[in-house]
């Protein structure tokens, strides 16, 4: 290389015309900074720690662990390029390729497609090489290359070679004959010319054309896979002369197998049945005007504001107890669903949507139970397209997964809602993915489920049937429905905002970086931008009815629902609630402090219809006997100035569980404590009222059990997390400066065979130090850190003094000082 300045010495030697590199190594220092750099983010699991060179890049990539993960991370295509490449020639070439995808036929949509699959395998260092010699890499190549233990994605099987590995020459020479092939010296070239004819298309046909339709019938039930067949001692003639002719060799005993070869020919030169070089379209199923979808959405999400508030107004007193072993017990699951009047499932996800938006968790007490968080009364303050807007931001990003819960773990464990291993790290891409491709649809259009599922397998395809990753994306169609980011199936117009409006053709859709924190402040400030307008307004009146009832013809204003829910009992919910008001909820009303003159104040003022005439009586009537009978404690006691109501009440044979006795004509004790004798009374149809031990009337209201402040659960990480762009471009310079100091040239000797790092003594040292601060020259040193890691460095001296040795590091860019008892060796560079 030619050049008017000498390169940076933290350069690596650009590539030159016709270089073919020898390794994955060689093949990523001919790589430009920007392509390192993408090959750091596509797989982020290379950069912990941060390699020292690029040998160990290269050697870190080709790990099988690292490898599984970057085969699962691509698309169908791109797979099966991979395992093209797994069952070609090792090296082959793009031609080569390019045949065994599109078939002796051809096939155009392959042809456009496999550029960018190469450059794809190549950018994440799973293939390297030249055009005209592409190798996979060593583990990706293992772990596609088909095994009777691990068959090939291809359905191909070995080759004749491999299938004949350990044959004896005598048989081979008997296959050889019987194919019409003249016999060889040995086996090796037996296997060639077996090879060979099986490669050759036209003696090929020639040859099968003279099978039994028996044999052929055989052939065309193993072509595709697996190809594999079991046969007896004594076959019958039709497998006899497919075994005597190598078309199906033997592997283990009544094992037999399809060589490579004679599969491609029967295939036609393919190695997949079906290319996929295309993502498969998502088919619009119904199709619906876009305000209707927004209406329907922003109805359900008003629906669903509600549902959290019912289910932690239901938990407000203290909720179910934790399990030992953490979670809901299937009994409190249960009992949750009948009070939320819906099936289990569904009341599953609304207990896990809350506790992802950080409002109920365990209060860690000693009697350990659910409760609603502080920041469920801060929540409730807030207005409700911006309530929505928390919930539907904490469902995109939870990594657990609510669908789960009922089945069976790994150890055979139930999985219960709000219990540990119920998250999934793919949940919130398969989410935004989902959604992302119904952002794609004309704005109104429902995606056909089954088109949908399709794309997703072709993004990422799984070997399972059903996989987690389908499980989730139908879960995800249900519980957006649910929570209001679709409509009628199609997605609203706050649930595109809410994703931010990624297009279904993003080629980076799958695998990107997940959106910032800021990201999804401002995409969930659009989405409540756009749900404000199309949900209803609070109203504050109520319809009063003369059958007792009141009828809400929408969402209350939260003052006048909090107060209407304690004057009156919950009927019906839907469009418009209807509540009723009965003796037991007026008495609650009056315990809570309320007068009869304060209700009919309040319901005259919410009112749009006069407050009928039985109502009123209903108020005054229960007014009226409410604190006659005075509960306190003895254990308890009732008190009463109406002796013949005293005397009522011991009459009674309901009152026996109590054991009553009177200490006064007006005073009777009870064993019981106050609120068991309170409740017992009620239940007889009286109106009692509980007092203090002043003689005072006590007001009771709902006590609002809280949980100390806690956060929300922090979502699982699918794998490392995605580095930015400061931290990728600081390690493609570290990893350019350590491979500048394994890979300079250094001076011969014989004390430094192959160019190897010598120990040298301390004197040695200092004196090559020395002679360097006077040359100039940069040398190569071994140095040991304070923590015992040991590195190589080519360090310039400028200075020695004191037993240190003050250098500029081309390792690590920068001048540093060295103590000279942690150098352990020291050489020159060559000149060259």
């Amino acid at each position: 290389m030619s050049t008017d300045e000498p390169p940076h010495p933290q350069e690596s030697r650009p590539p030159q015309k016709g270089d073919t590199p020898r390794s994955l190594a060689e093949a990523l220092r001919t790589r430009e900074d920007d392509a390192l750099a993408e090959l750091l983010h596509a797989r982020p699991d290379l950069l912990n720690p941060v390699p020292t060179d690029l040998t160990q890049l290269a050697a870190r990539a080709g790990t099988r662990a690292s490898v599984v993960r970057a085969l699962e991370r691509l698309d169908l295509f791109t797979q099966q390029v991979a395992q093209t490449l797994a069952v070609a020639p090792e090296p082959t070439s793009y031609e080569e390729l390019l045949g065994l995808l599109a078939g002796d036929d051809g096939d155009a949509a392959v042809a456009d497609a496999l550029p960018g699959a190469l450059r794809t395998l190549h950018g994440q260092a799973l293939v390297w090489g030249t055009d005209d010699r592409l190798r996979l890499v060593r583990t990706a190549r293992e772990l596609l290359a088909p095994s009777p233990q691990h068959p090939s994605p291809t359905g191909l099987g070995p080759t004749v070679a491999e299938a004949t590995a350990g044959m004896s020459p005598t048989r081979m020479q008997d296959i050889v004959a019987a194919a019409g092939l003249p016999t060889t010296h040995d086996a090796v070239s037996a296997v060639e010319a077996l090879t060979a004819l099986f490669t050759d298309r036209a003696r090929m046909s020639a040859l099968l054309d003279e099978a039994p339709a028996e044999s052929v019938e055989v052939l065309s039930r193993l072509v595709w896979g697996p190809p594999y067949g079991q046969v007896t001692a004594d076959p019958a003639r039709h497998l006899r002369w497919l075994l005597d002719r190598g078309l199906l060799l033997p592997t283990a005993p009544g094992t037999v197998v399809l060589p490579r070869e004679a599969a491609l020919h029967l295939r036609a030169g393919r190695a997949h049945r079906s290319p996929a070089p295309t993502p498969p379209p998502v088919a619009p199923g119904r199709e619906h005007r876009p305000q209707v979808v927004d209406a329907t959405a922003a109805g359900q999400a008003y629906t669903a504001l509600a549902t959290v508030e019912e289910l932690l107004k239901e938990w407000d007193e203290g909720g179910p107890a934790v399990l030992r072993a953490g979670g809901l017990s299937v009994r409190d699951l249960k009992r949750t669903a009948v009070a939320l009047d819906m099936p289990e499932p569904m009341a599953a996800f609304w207990v896990e949507l809350s506790y992802a938006a950080g409002l109920v968790a365990s209060d860690g007490e000693a009697d350990e139970r659910y409760a609603a968080t502080p920041a469920y009364d801060e929540w409730q303050e807030l207005p409700a397209p911006r309530r929505w807007a928390v919930l539907a931001t904490a469902w995109l990003a939870a990594t657990r997964t609510a669908g789960l819960i009922g089945g069976r773990d790994g150890k055979d464990r139930t999985l219960s809602a709000l219990g540990p291993h119920l998250d999934r790290s793919v949940a919130p891409e398969v989410r935004r993915r989902v959604l992302s491709l119904l952002a794609g649809l004309p704005e109104g259009a429902a995606p056909d489920p089954d088109s949908l599922l399709a794309r997703l397998h072709w993004e990422r395809p799984s070997p399972a049937a059903h996989d987690l990753r389908t499980r989730i994306a139908q879960w995800t169609l249900n519980e957006a429905e649910l929570l209001g980011v679709t409509g009628r199936g199609a997605l609203s117009a706050h649930g595109r905002a809410l994703i931010g409006g990624a297009p279904e053709g993003d080629p980076g859709a799958l695998g990107v970086r997940p959106p910032t924190g800021a990201e999804q402040v401002a995409a969930a400030g659009r989405a409540v931008e756009i749900l404000t307008p199309l949900l209803p307004e609070p109203l504050d009146h109520v319809l009063l009815q003369a059958d007792l009832t009141a009828v809400a013809p929408g969402p209350l204003e939260r003052p006048l629902a909090e107060a209407l829910a304690v004057l009156a009992d919950v009927e019906s919910k839907g469009g418009a609630t209807v509540y009723r008001f009965t003796p037991g909820s007026v008495r609650r009303a009056l315990d809570a402090g309320q007068s009869a003159s304060d209700l009919h104040a309040f319901l005259a003022a919410h009112s749009r219809t006069p407050v009928p005439q039985p109502l009123a009586y209903l108020i005054d009537d229960v007014a009226r006997r409410h604190g006659h009978l005075r509960i306190g404690a003895a254990s308890a006691y009732v008190r009463c100035d109406d002796e013949a109501l005293l005397n009522e009440i011991l009459a009674d044979k309901r009152s026996q569980g109590l054991r009553l006795r009177r200490l006064a004509p007006t005073v009777l004790a009870a064993q019981a404590d106050p609120g068991t004798l309170l409740e017992g009374l009620r239940t007889m149809g009286f109106a009692p009222a509980a007092e203090s031990a002043d003689g005072d009337v006590l007001i009771t209201r709902a006590h609002a059990h809280r949980t100390p402040p806690r956060s929300a659960p922090e979502p699982v990480p699918d794998g490392p997390p995605l580095p930015d762009a400061t931290l990728i471009g600081a390690a493609v310079r570290a990893i350019r400066a350590g491979d500048l100091a394994s890979t300079a040239p250094r001076k011969e000797s014989p004390r430094t065979p192959g160019g190897a790092l010598p120990r040298t003594t301390s004197a040695e040292t200092l004196a090559t130090m020395q002679a360097a601060v006077m040359t100039g020259e940069a040398v190569w040193i071994g140095f040991v850190n304070a923590e015992g890691a040991a590195s190589q460095r080519v360090i310039a001296p400028v200075r020695v003094e004191g037993g240190y040795v003050t250098a500029y590091d081309h390792t690590a860019d920068e001048v540093r000082t060295f103590p000279l008892h942690r150098v352990t060796g020291v050489a020159e560079l060559a000149e060259d």
